[in-house]
Order: structure tokens, then sequence, then C-alpha cells
């Protein structure tokens, strides 16, 4: 999970005949091109000219695509590949935006100068009431350090900006959440820490985003600990939480009993020890772990996991097997073992394809292209913020990731992330445990 993908489109012309796009795909497919979005630009009398949007591995893999569309022949060609993603992001993608609109004096008067001083009166007798008069209560703070960009690693926190403004429009379509980043040039924990802290009156929560391992897992214990408001680091918990969901719903489509079973879990960072606490505390047989890092391994040992040596130790007694390496091809098929389940999420190369792992016989295999975040932290936020509660706990995930299992779609093993409904239910699966 979180690894980069190099995105361009394509405009390629059709002579207008049936099976000419056909042609074109199969191409873009035999290169292990990833399609994605496809607009139809121009329909004429004897060609056809679309827009298609192409995902692979580098600029390199984009030419070898180019050169085989172009030597597809009969009238087929690329007529230019351009960069819609940069295109996207020109300005930004959020600013922010009133909720009132100033067409008066009295609109003003009522605003600003002098009637807003009766509503800082009442909030200085109660402060409660700034929950019911001022947006904090719908509003979180997305903090990041920069130390942990997707798959880039360390680029710094402006460089991760295009990130944080992406997961603040996240908040606002699928949760109405205003979110609001916030970019340290520190990734002292104490300096976190307090800088969190001076900031925190402003907001109803605090999302911790792309902020890297080891120091990931202290600032967040320590602001969960000493800040009365919701906080949680995403790349931990909200990758927890969707791979809960998906591992239950790869044992319901299996018939396994995920209580009863052993999970393996290969890599023991931020996500793989999240999701291996998560698992635990959802109350599986055992959880077994394995991770090249001594610190990562003393981290699961400490939680309550189980440490083997090595991954082939791993594969052989564990009927459930996640992995969030980042490492393709890292699980041999000879590894395998007959029924298992096995999630290797990583993207956009797994540690064994679906393909070759049901072919060595696992019951079930699926990798981590449907297996996204988006899918979680907004509606977590929702519902905490609705039932205006002072932490996100381990109930409150896990109905999270149930409300996830029952919005999924028979033969899907998560809901699509544009689905409105699986972020209503998120979050009133979490209210309804906040509350309780």
């Amino acid at each position: 999970m979180g690894q980069v993908q190099f995105m361009r489109n394509l405009i390629i012309e059709t002579p207008s005949v049936p099976g000419n796009f056909a042609k074109v795909a199969k191409a873009i497919g035999e290169l292990e091109g990833d399609m994605g979005d496809i607009q139809t630009i121009k329909v004429g009398t004897l060609t056809t000219i679309r827009d298609i949007a192409i995902s692979c591995a580098n600029e390199e893999h984009l030419l070898k695509i180019v050169d085989a569309v172009n030597a597809i022949g009969g009238g087929i060609s690329v007529h230019a590949v351009t960069d819609d993603v940069l295109q996207a992001h020109e300005g930004g993608k959020i600013h922010m935006k009133g909720r009132m609109e100033i067409r008066s004096l009295g609109d003003l008067r009522r605003v600003y100068t002098p009637g807003v001083a009766n509503v800082c009166e009442v909030i200085k007798n109660d402060p409660d009431q700034a929950r019911y008069f001022t947006g904090i209560s719908n509003s979180v703070a997305i903090v990041t350090d920069g130390t942990a960009i997707l798959g880039l690693g360390n680029i710094g926190p402006v460089a991760g900006m295009p990130v944080m403004e992406g997961k603040a429009v996240l908040f606002d379509q699928f949760a109405g959440i205003s979110g609001v980043p916030i970019l340290l040039d520190t990734s002292d924990p104490d300096q976190v820490v307090e800088t969190v802290k001076h900031i925190h009156k402003g907001f109803g929560g605090i999302l911790l985003e792309d902020i890297g391992s080891p120091h990931c897992f202290e600032i967040e214990e320590r602001l969960k600990a000493e800040l009365p408001i919701p906080v949680m680091h995403d790349d931990q918990h909200g990758t927890a939480v969707v791979t809960l969901a998906s591992v239950i719903s790869a044992c319901q489509q299996s018939g396994v009993e995920l209580a009863d079973s052993v999970v393996g879990q290969i890599g023991l960072g931020a996500a793989g020890l999240a999701i291996s606490r998560m698992l635990m505390e959802y109350g599986v047989k055992e959880m077994r772990g394995v991770d090249r890092n001594e610190e990562a391994r003393n981290r699961l040992a400490n939680h309550g996991g189980t440490v083997v040596d090595t991954i082939e130790e791993l594969m052989e007694t564990c009927d459930i097997i996640v992995a969030t390496t980042g490492v393709a091809g890292l699980i041999k098929p000879e590894m395998v073992r007959k029924g298992q389940i096995i999630l290797a999420l990583s993207n956009p190369n797994a540690e064994i394809t679906p393909e070759d792992a049901l072919a060595a016989g696992a019951a079930f295999a699926a990798d981590g292209r449907l297996v996204n975040n988006i899918l979680g932290f907004p509606g977590i936020f929702r519902g905490a913020l609705n039932a205006n509660a002072k932490e996100i706990t381990y109930p409150m995930l896990i109905a999270a990731a149930q409300a996830i299992v029952e919005s999924t779609k028979p033969g899907d093993l998560v809901p699509h992330p544009l689905d409105p409904n699986v972020h209503q239910n998120v979050a009133a699966a979490v209210e309804r445990v906040a509350n309780s």
C-alpha cells in the first residue's frame, strides 16, 4: 500500500471500426499498463479520438506502451501524451470558503462587528458553546512532517502538501468535514507534540498523516494521552481498519472463521504493526509477524504478538497472510500453503499476484488495489465528531471495519471508495459505539 504509480493520459485516434479499441486495450494490457478513465473526445465519420488515463511503472514503461499502440497499425496512433495529474493540481485543490454571504450592512454587522462580540461573550462564559457557534467541531487538522509521503519517503512537508490537500478534499466530499493541512518543519517528537498541543483548540480532531516510523508511534501515543480530542495516525489505524474489513470479507467468502485462525503479518512498519494490533483486538487465535528490523519485531512482541524468524516459517504456520512490505514478488508460489487466504497489499506491485497465489493453492487472494484508506478515515472522524468523542478507540475502529464489510456487495472484497453509503455507514457505526 502507499506506493507511487506513474500516471499519464494518452490521446489515441482509432478508425471508427468495431474492434479497434479492443486492439488498443490489448496492447496496453499485454505490457501491464493499467487503464483508468476513458473519455471520448471526438467521434468522426472515419475516426474516433479518446483520452485514456494510464498508470504504469515509470516513463520508460510508458514509452513502451506508446510504441506498442503505434505499432498496431491500421490507422491507430497516439496523438499526444498529457499530464492531467499536474493540471488538476494547478493552484492547489482546496481553499477556505465562507458559509455565509455578505450582501448587506446587516449581514456584515451579524457576521463580524459588532454582532460577533456577543458570540465571543457567550463562548467566554461557556467554552463548550464553541462547538455550536464556531466551525471548530467540524474541523480536523491534517498534520505531517513529510517523512513518509506515499512511496517517496522523506521528501519534506511542502512536497507532501498535495497529499494533505487531497486528504482535505476527501474529508469535504465524503464526510462534510473541513480538513486543514498543517505542515511541520520538525520531526522531533517533543516538538511535534508541543506544536500540535498549542494549536489543537482550533480543531475537533487531529489526523496524523505520512509521519514515518518509528517516531510516528511515540507522537501518536503522546497526543492521544495528552489531548481531549480524537487523534488518529491514518497510516496506522486507517490502514488497519480497511485491512481488517478485507480480512473479514475474505474469510466470509472462503468459509473461514477468523477468530479461530492464525494470522501472519509480513512487514511490521507503521501499517503492519497497526494491522497486527487491530487483528488481535478483533480476537484472532494468534497473531504472528516477521520483519528484518529488530525494533519492529520487539514492538509486536510488546503488544502480545508472536515473532517468527523467517517468511518461510510464517507461510508454513499461518492460515491467513497479510503483507505490507512494498517488495514485489517477496512471496514465492512455492511458499503458499493450500487453503490459505493471502492479502498482498503493496501497490503497485504486490508481494505475490492474486493469480499466482490462487494457482499455488490459496483459497482466496487479493492485492492492494481496492484496499484504500479512503474507505475508513472520513467516516471514522465524521462519527467521532458527531458524538463529540474525546478519543478514537479500538471498539470504534472495529465497528468501522464491520460497517465497511456490511456495505460490501456480494463478490467484492470491499466497497467502491466512491460509494457514499459506505462513508455514511462507517460514520453511523462509529457514532453508535462512541455514544454507547
